[in-house]
């Protein structure tokens, strides 16, 4: 399936289409000097890490607060503040990033993109508490590390989204040792062994 049949599949429009093309220059741009993103990833950019995010955007009904955490690259973070530019713009979006360059990335890709969000450059466990009705997170840790993350930033009543590769089963049950919580596993569009944990109810056991 082609990038642009995926996107049509994903109901996005063409104005915010246009900000994810704005996205992956200022992405291309800025990936030689800090390596946002993999280079053997940039050929498959789109597929990859562009409608990878798309989709996890649509897991959910757009929520008052978006939290994204180890935003790195943008993806999720900033691909979400893009959708939520046109569908949702009541929606805060804030992602944490402890890194100062990346930092300063996302805040110029929101710029350019004309999406809405904040960027707090600190490390997860010593950013403020932020309750967010959605925490998501892409290509950072286990989901044990995930869930501690959770519990720290998530609203009770909140969800959580994290994308996981094709041994997210094995992740579930050693997080289940340590942590009580509700999953849904949606499969990817992207990669068939994939899933988007969407996850509720984060409680240690």
């Amino acid at each position: 399936m082609t990038p642009e049949a995926l996107l049509e599949r994903l109901n996005v429009s063409r104005e915010t289409l246009d900000r994810l093309k704005i996205f992956e220059q200022v992405l291309l741009k800025w990936n030689p000097k800090i390596n946002l993103v993999s280079r053997n990833s940039l050929d498959d950019l789109w597929t990859r890490h562009i409608i990878d995010s798309v989709q996890v955007f649509r897991c959910v009904f757009p929520p008052n607060h978006w939290v994204d955490i180890g935003s790195g690259g943008g993806l999720p973070g900033v691909i979400v503040a893009i959708m939520a530019a046109e569908e949702s713009p009541n929606t805060k979006v804030t992602l944490i990033e402890s890194d100062q360059r990346k930092s300063a990335f996302l805040r110029t890709a929101a710029r350019e993109c004309g999406a809405k969000l904040t960027v707090i450059s600190k490390r997860i466990e010593q950013a403020d508490p932020q309750n967010a009705d959605v925490l998501s997170a892409r290509a950072l840790a286990d989901l044990s590390l995930l869930l501690e993350f959770s519990e720290r930033h998530l609203s009770p009543t909140g969800t959580a989204l994290f994308p996981k590769g094709a041994n997210w089963k094995k992740e579930v049950d050693n997080a289940r040792q340590r942590w009580r919580f509700d999953f849904e596993p949606i499969t990817s569009l992207t990669e068939p062994d994939a899933v988007v944990l969407k996850i509720e109810g984060v409680a240690r056991v």
